[in-house]
């Protein structure tokens, strides 16, 4: 999984209210509706998104090799 970068976001209470209610209604976590809906603006505008690598789990069996 690529590494994620925490970062502030204030929004109006009534915002985040509604969020929180479209999140619940998509079985999505609030996070997950906000990056859902970031990427699905960036595409409607039609900014390419530089997908990152990813991180090996540090258990994965592969490692010792």
């Amino acid at each position: 999984m690529a590494e994620k970068k925490p970062f502030l976001l204030r929004v109006d209470r009534s915002l985040l209210d509604a969020y929180q209610r479209w999140a619940a209604d998509e079985l999505r976590s609030l996070n997950g509706q906000l990056e859902f809906v970031l990427r699905d603006a960036l595409r409607r505008a039609g900014r390419k998104i530089e997908e990152q690598p990813s991180v090996p789990d540090s258990g994965d069996p592969s490692d010792d090799a």
